[in-house]
């Protein structure tokens, strides 16, 4: 069987359209396939429709924790972007390879496809695991289950590197996020009665406010890691619906906000602030007025930060193979904190850059994928030796 290439797998994945609110099982199914005609065995873990599903398998021994290296197979849509060539077909012009999903990430699945046989043919100490998940880009949802599994499990991977784009830059450390949904309910009345209704929209401002101050409070100089950009946890409120007409008092408005927290904050202290607010000061004058007004909040999603220390077994062999021990932080999240979780400390090095990642003609360079081919192949050789993965000690 002829060794395959990094661009050709890239362009079997670019063609499968697996935004997240599509199936992925042609993509997951062709990996499977791939992978079988290799000798390799998956596991499938389906979502509850059997509409989307991870995919793990193991390369090497299976006696002991490897490696995981770990992707997600969704991709953001391409609906109201002017893409100047087909995001689902892979284009090559000079040296750059453009298709939806090919810096963010299916670049570096391509790449640890085409790495597959190199592997294989090592005399692995430590195994590879492959680890590619569903619908990340919607709350980090499908690598939860197939985490879970891996929990219970004796030989769980020892380490895990996920291929985000970074330029093939050492990353260790990313915010969380929590987005939640605020829902408040008012008295709808004739606008020229306005103070015998409950104006939805005005108390929802108030909330909006209130955590405009909160993110203030939270951007002062002692709340500063100085690893990240911005340097501190960030409130924003992204989306507000209310209101049916100008001469009617709102009865409904909701807004969305989100928490990008630094690792080691609770994100959770905002909704708790906020909430407060809501039953201790708004929700009384509401009532007073219309007893059935209310405040109601529901999380949307959320996923936790991650800080891998540098001094860790994970940034060792980060360092090893990347080349670079000058580790970074990136703004963008990953399901890196849901490894860490788990059990499975986690560090971050990929092909592409996030500034090309949910744009019209996303692209990754054939440099990077390059980059990405060789820094695989300086893991199988890591893997080969029984002391690979541990930092030497004093």
């Amino acid at each position: 069987m002829n060794e395959p290439r990094s661009i050709d797998l890239l362009a079997q994945l670019l063609s499968q359209p697996t935004v997240s609110r599509n199936p992925n099982l042609g993509l997951i199914h062709f990996i499977r396939d791939y992978l079988a005609d290799w000798g390799v065995a998956s596991e499938l873990f389906l979502n509850a429709e059997g509409s989307k599903a991870s995919l793990y398998a193991t390369l090497g021994p299976t006696d002991r924790g490897g490696v995981a290296l770990s992707g997600h197979t969704d991709v953001v849509p391409v609906d109201g972007q002017a893409w100047t060539v087909d995001p689902f077909a892979l284009t090559v012009q000079d040296d750059r390879l453009y298709g939806r999903g090919a810096a963010d990430m299916k670049g570096f699945i391509a790449c640890v496809l085409a790495a597959v046989p190199r592997f294989l043919a090592r005399p692995l100490h430590w195994p590879v695991h492959l680890a590619f998940s569903y619908d990340e880009e919607v709350g980090c949802l499908g690598v939860r289950p197939m985490l879970a599994e891996l929990a219970q499990r004796p030989h769980k991977p020892r380490l895990c590197l996920i291929g985000e784009p970074t330029e093939m830059k050492p990353v260790l450390g990313h915010k969380g996020k929590l987005a939640m949904r605020c829902r408040v309910r008012g008295a709808a009345c004739h606008s020229a009665y306005a103070p015998q209704g409950v104006n939805a929209i005005e108390y929802a401002a108030r909330l909006i406010h209130r955590l405009g101050d909160i993110g203030q409070q939270l951007a002062r100089p002692e709340h500063h890691d100085p690893r990240f950009d911005p340097p501190h946890s960030t409130v924003q409120t992204g989306l507000i619906q209310g209101g049916r007409a100008l001469n009617i008092v709102p009865a409904d408005c909701s807004f969305d906000f989100e928490v990008r927290a630094l690792p080691g904050f609770d994100a959770q202290q905002v909704v708790d602030e906020l909430l407060q607010h809501a039953l201790l000061d708004l929700l009384p004058r509401m009532q007073a007025v219309h007893p059935q007004a209310d405040i109601q909040f529901e999380p949307l999603s959320a996923y936790p930060g991650l800080a891998t220390p540098a001094d860790g077994e994970a940034a060792y062999l980060l360092s090893r193979i990347s080349g670079s021990s000058a580790f970074g932080t990136v703004a963008y999240g990953t399901e890196g904190g849901l490894f860490h979780q788990a059990g499975i400390p986690t560090v971050v090095c990929g092909p592409g850059s996030m500034d090309q990642g949910h744009k019209p003609d996303e692209y990754v360079t054939v440099a990077q994928l390059q980059a990405c081919d060789a820094m695989l192949g300086r893991l199988g050789e890591v893997l080969e030796g029984e002391g690979g993965l541990a930092p030497a000690r004093a």
